[in-house]
């Protein structure tokens, strides 16, 4: 079915005629009675056949560009038959750490050792794609809570935004609390019992301005869940530390993240390696649904395009007439055109008959 989005634009048709109505006409400055030799008198004589066309002829290609712009603005489209959108019913967020400490390379995958950060994005972003009628946003956090993607059904551009996070870009610290509220703050008005955040990290809350067992409270009064997910081998079991000397697994506070899980009716995930990880987004994927009124939606082919094509190849007509008047295409627009023919008429062949006739 064709329709056009945005209908209104031919509302400003007329607005060429009331501009030249209304606004006085420009003065050159110049002098009334300009006196000129062959270069003008040449082109007055280009532009006799031009001046001997009817007004209306002389102003209808602009009327037709006028009107394909508006056309263009009014953004025609073909749209297509209603296909079902497959809608869960879960907005989910996923709140990543990206403090200097998730750089840490202790995490085992594939036999190789990746950094903590570079984990998450490989199984979270897989997590992340394969959640088929889900809308989910992403949450990147450190001293300060930003929000990267916001709740969409584009999970693919999700995923790319999560690779290309990189540490320290929102601070050195983590800011739990923060992230908790920022994702609460999108998150509450959304239908109830959809509400998840999973949030991930390797360390305590030493920066922003909420306390995260509060802005946990909080988000249970809301009927958010959450699922923090620890991340960080053991202590005991790496041997790799820090330029401080010192294994940033240390820092992480479980009992905070046990006590956030069991205040929003969520729970608690510890990660060691890459395997643990992978069971955690396994059982994160058995997460019932929630059943929603279906959606549908109808594709939009755009059309745009054609009448500003057009537009385009007119102007340029119009251009090479005005520059080089003397070429086979100004006859186009003069009256010219119509009036004279390549063969001779038929008059003059009938008296050229008679007169070798009577010779």
């Amino acid at each position: 079915m064709f329709e056009f989005a945005w209908p209104w634009m031919f509302a400003l048709l007329p607005l060429p005629w009331l501009m030249r109505v209304l606004l006085p006409m420009a003065d050159s400055g110049e002098p009334a009675l300009k006196v000129t030799f062959l270069n003008d008198l040449e082109g007055l004589t280009r532009r006799r056949a031009r001046a001997n066309l009817p007004a209306w002829r002389q102003q209808a290609p602009f009327v037709l560009l006028w009107l394909l712009l508006l056309i263009a603005a009014a953004r025609p489209q073909w749209l297509g038959e209603p296909l079902p959108i497959a809608a869960s019913g879960r907005d989910l967020l996923v709140a990543v750490d990206v403090s200097g400490s998730m750089d840490f390379p202790d995490m085992k995958w594939q036999n190789e050792d990746v950094s903590r950060l570079s984990l998450v994005q490989h199984l979270l972003g897989d997590f992340l794609e394969n959640r088929d009628g889900d809308r989910v946003g992403l949450i990147l956090f450190g001293s300060q809570a930003y929000l990267q993607a916001p709740l969409t059904f584009d999970r693919h551009t999700v995923r790319v935004w999560l690779d290309e996070a990189r540490i320290g870009i929102a601070g050195k610290n983590t800011a739990i609390g923060d992230a908790i509220g920022l994702a609460l703050k999108r998150l509450r008005l959304r239908p109830a019992q959809s509400r998840v955040l999973i949030l991930v990290t390797d360390g305590a809350n030493n920066g922003g301005e909420i306390d995260p067992l509060t802005a946990a409270r909080l988000a249970a009064n809301e009927g958010v869940k959450i699922y923090p997910i620890g991340v960080g081998a053991n202590p005991e079991d790496s041997g790799t530390l820090s330029f401080l000397g010192v294994n940033p697994s240390l820092d992480l506070d479980e009992p905070a993240l046990k006590a956030i899980a069991e205040a929003t009716g969520g729970q608690y995930f510890r990660a060691h390696d890459g395997n643990e990880l992978q069971t955690i987004k396994d059982t994160l994927d058995k997460l019932e649904p929630v059943t929603q009124q279906p959606t549908q939606a109808r594709p939009a082919q755009a059309l745009y395009h054609w009448p500003l094509a057009l537009t385009l190849w007119l102007s340029m007509l119009l251009v090479v007439r005005e520059r080089w008047p003397d070429n086979p295409l100004h006859r186009l627009f003069t009256k010219d055109l119509f009036l004279q023919s390549p063969l001779p008429d038929w008059r003059q062949r009938l008296n050229r008959l008679r007169l070798r006739r009577r010779r």
